[in-house]
């Protein structure tokens, strides 16, 4: 059980990293790969939604599974008080930033969305996607050094 949780941590941090350096630049800048007018960035917008809709889900089973795996581990008497402690308190804020992603920024996208390209364009909007984006950095420094923390053993 303990490689398939590392294993699960390590492809969580990866395909945040995927999603955020490689596949959100070029779903917003597909001009620079296929030309002008092909998408506006209102319709990159929604493309890229449906990406994190779909990774929304293996988010949230992994922060789930980590949640589950390290309260069961506080019992492990193998381990120092410390690092169990860590460990918890890690998967913790990771579910914690997890929940707040999926159910607050995922949503608010989602409707601002319906209401058109001139509500993604708005002052509001843009605050609340740069919040989205440091949400998602913070969680994956929690489960990167979970992840370290959990395979250095």
């Amino acid at each position: 059980m303990r490689k398939i949780y590392i294993f699960l941590l390590a492809m969580i941090v990866g395909m945040e990293i995927s999603i955020g350096a490689f596949l959100a630049p070029v779903v917003f800048f597909p001009a620079s790969i296929i030309g002008e007018g092909v998408l506006t960035h209102f319709q990159s917008g929604q493309l890229m939604t449906q990406v994190f809709l779909k990774f929304n889900n293996v988010l949230l089973v992994v922060s789930v599974v980590a949640i589950v795996y390290e309260g069961l581990n506080l019992r492990n008497k193998d381990e120092s008080f410390a690092k169990k402690i860590s460990s918890f308190m890690l998967a913790l804020t990771s579910l914690i930033l997890a929940l707040a992603f999926i159910f607050y920024f995922s949503a608010y996208v989602v409707e601002a969305q319906k209401l058109g390209a001139q509500a993604t364009s708005s002052v509001e909007f843009a605050k609340m996607h740069k919040a989205s984006e440091l949400v998602m950095k913070i969680m994956i420094i929690a489960q990167a050094m979970l992840f370290y923390l959990k395979a250095k053993a």
